[in-house]
C-alpha cells in the first residue's frame, strides 16, 4: 500500500471528519471551530467511593506525544514503527485516546489501513490481537468462534467506529472469505467507505 495514500487517508479521517457506523468518513455539519493546541483531559469528579487500591506509580508513564507518534506511524510507516519500538518496547500495546474514548493502538491503526506488513511485525513482537485485526488477516475460524460466542459482536466497532466488515475488506483477497461470512451474518453496504475505495484503488494499481 502506498505510504502517502495511507497518510492522506488517516489525516482525512482525523481532521474535522467523523466515521459512520459502516466506516464511511463524512464531513461534519457543525461550524468550524478553532482546534485545541493539544489533547485536553475532560473534567472529572468522583460521585462514588474511590477504590481502596492505590497504585504505586513506581515508574513514569510513557510520554503521551511518543504514544501519539507511534500510533500515527503505525498506520503507514513500518520503518518508523520499528525505530520507535526499538526506542521504547512498551509502546507495543500502548493506546491513544483521540477524544471521547476513541481508543486506538498501533495494531488497530495498521489493521484498518490494511497494512499486513506492519500488523505482522507488531504481532511478532507480541501485540495483543483483537477481532478487528483477525478480520483483516482473514482468520475466519477466529471470527466465527467469537461471533458464535457473542453474536452481537457483528456490530462491534473498532477505532474511529470502523466496522468489522470494513476491516475484512481491507485485507483484500486474503480476507475475502471473512468478508463474505460477515455479509452472510449481516449485510452492510461498505462500497462508499473511503478505506474500501482506497483498497480497491491499490488492488487495481497492482494489476496494471
Amino acid at each position: 500500500m502506498s505510504d502517502s495514500m495511507s497518510r492522506r487517508l488517516f489525516a482525512a479521517a482525523t481532521a474535522g471528519l467523523v466515521v459512520s457506523s459502516t466506516g464511511e468518513v463524512m464531513a461534519m455539519d457543525e461550524p468550524k471551530k478553532e482546534p485545541p493546541k493539544g489533547p485536553t483531559e475532560a473534567k472529572f469528579e468522583r460521585d462514588y467511593k474511590a477504590p481502596e487500591f492505590r497504585p504505586s506509580w513506581k515508574r513514569p508513564q510513557i510520554n503521551r506525544s511518543l504514544v501519539q507518534d507511534f500510533v500515527i506511524f503505525a498506520h503507514s510507516e513500518l520503518p518508523m514503527v520499528k525505530k520507535l519500538i526499538e526506542k521504547e518496547p512498551m509502546l507495543l500495546n500502548s493506546v491513544m485516546d483521540w477524544g471521547g474514548g476513541d481508543w486506538e493502538s498501533g495494531l488497530g491503526g495498521a489493521s484498518h489501513m490494511g497494512r499486513r506488513d506492519i500488523v505482522e511485525f507488531l504481532i511478532e513482537k507480541g501485540a495483543r490481537v483483537d477481532l478487528f485485526c483477525a478480520a483483516m488477516l482473514g482468520q475466519i475460524d477466529v471470527i466465527r468462534s467469537l461471533l458464535t460466542l457473542q453474536p452481537k459482536l457483528i456490530d462491534a466497532k473498532g477505532p474511529h467506529g470502523i466496522s468489522l466488515h470494513v476491516h475484512a475488506a481491507m485485507g483484500g483477497k486474503d480476507s475475502a472469505a471473512v468478508l463474505a461470512y460477515l455479509q452472510s451474518v449481516k449485510k452492510i453496504d461498505i462500497s462508499d467507505s473511503p478505506f474500501v475505495k482506497m483498497r480497491a484503488k491499490m488492488d487495481a494499481n497492482k494489476t496494471k
